[in-house]
């Protein structure tokens, strides 16, 4: 297992693909056992992994039909998740027309841990820095914003606005200072190198279904974090050989090709089948 998938990621990319049932119920604990054991976590880190999140009210815990432990999504946490599933399937770039959303926030000296949680927020959320206390991104983020700074409680300290870039630089030049695109490239180049081969392999042998829930959920788990490292700027403002649409294009052909035959492997468990 690669260093980068944590076994709380691991969980929540396995909730937020397969284990978000309509009606809410539980994923057994045993299975969740049995089917991060298939991605190299052992049971005490998956309980411990577990714990945390319940702690953080992300789940809950409830009894399944047939009386087994195991934990449900609280609330918040499909909340995250939904807002995650626009970014992580995502497949149109926005147009610089959209315009963009700024924040700009104000947070006073005596709440100044405060000030680092917003900074740290914005960031992962894809925001760049405009100018200290003003940061921008893309219009289209601006529900996901909002919904997150109200459930952080943060809303009081911030400002939202929606509008176009009307200079002095050229807005792609003035973009390259917003966001470190050289960075957020060799993030995509990463993705690239280590998931890239693996489509390949797999286009010439599907391999079981329990192969395809390996490959596919740890492809979904590295690929999660990068719509929110790289806020998806419009196309006129990118290097014409941007790497993100070449890693787009392999995350969507592991999702085609993979995540369906990776539920026939996860189904029986989610029952309470699973040996």
């Amino acid at each position: 297992m690669a260093e980068q998938h944590t076994p709380r990621s691991l969980i929540v990319s396995l909730y937020g693909e397969y284990g978000r049932t309509p009606d809410g119920s539980p994923v057994p604990v045993a299975a969740l056992v049995r089917l991060l054991a298939v991605l190299g976590v052992d049971a005490p880190s998956v309980r411990s992994s577990v714990s945390r999140l319940k702690r953080r009210g992300l789940l809950l815990p409830r009894r399944t039909a047939d009386g087994a432990a195991g934990y449900a999504l609280s609330e918040d946490a499909r909340r995250l998740l939904d807002d995650g599933d626009r970014r992580i399937y995502a497949r149109s770039e926005p147009k610089l027309s959209e315009g963009w959303v700024l924040a700009v926030f104000s947070v006073p000296e005596a709440e100044r841990h405060k000030r680092h949680l917003l900074r740290s927020r914005l960031g992962r959320l894809g925001f760049g820095t405009a100018a200290p206390g003003v940061w921008i991104a893309p219009a289209r983020l601006y529900e996901e914003t909002r919904n997150t700074l109200e459930r952080l409680g943060l809303s009081p300290y911030v400002d939202l606005f929606r509008g176009d870039h009307l200079g002095y630089a050229a807005t792609a030049e003035a973009a390259a200072r917003w966001w470190d695109l050289p960075a957020i490239a060799g993030l995509h180049e990463t993705f690239v190198a280590a998931y890239g081969p693996v489509l390949r392999a797999r286009r010439k042998d599907p391999g079981g279904p329990e192969d395809a829930y390996r490959d596919y959920l740890l492809a979904l788990d590295s690929w999660r974090r990068l719509p929110y490292a790289d806020p998806v700027l419009p196309a006129e403002l990118l290097p014409g050989d941007w790497p993100g649409r070449r890693s787009a294009e392999v995350f969507a052909a592991l999702h085609e090709l993979l995540r369906d035959r990776g539920a026939e492997f996860v189904r029986p468990f989610l029952a309470g089948d699973g040996e």
